[in-house]
């Protein structure tokens, strides 16, 4: 069974930057891989998706702009870059998978495999 084991969250201030990273235990380059957030008091949302070995990549209105997903297959690794944060960006985030492509990921709002325990990103005003 595939395992998720997300870093990188931290304290920025408005303005900053952050590269989240996301670590797979099992073999994930065949996968579509997403990432996700949960802020305080809302159900977890999706953020950015993208598919296994093409550039087609997927963003939530609120961060397209601002957010980079990418990949590295060699390292069963997946990436998000976060420019220009803000506050409202606050949350716990978390990576996951699909099989069926990222355009499922958009589509479900959520992967197939079990979540980790995602990492903390605090921006401060």
């Amino acid at each position: 069974q595939v395992q998720l084991v997300e870093s990188g969250g931290g304290l920025v201030q408005a303005g900053g930057s952050l590269r989240l990273s996301c670590v797979a235990s099992g073999r994930t380059f065949s996968y579509a891989m997403g990432w996700f957030r949960q802020r305080p008091g809302k159900e977890r949302e999706f953020v950015a998706a993208i598919a296994s070995s093409d550039s087609r990549t997927y963003y939530a209105d609120s961060v397209k702009g601002r957010f980079n997903i990418s990949r590295d297959n060699g390292k069963n690794t997946v990436y998000l870059q976060m420019n220009s944060l803000k506050p409202e960006d606050t949350a716990i985030y978390y990576c996951n998978f699909s099989p069926r492509g990222p355009e499922s990921i958009v589509r479900m709002s959520s992967g197939f495999g079990p979540w980790g325990q995602g990492t903390q990103v605090t921006v401060s005003s």
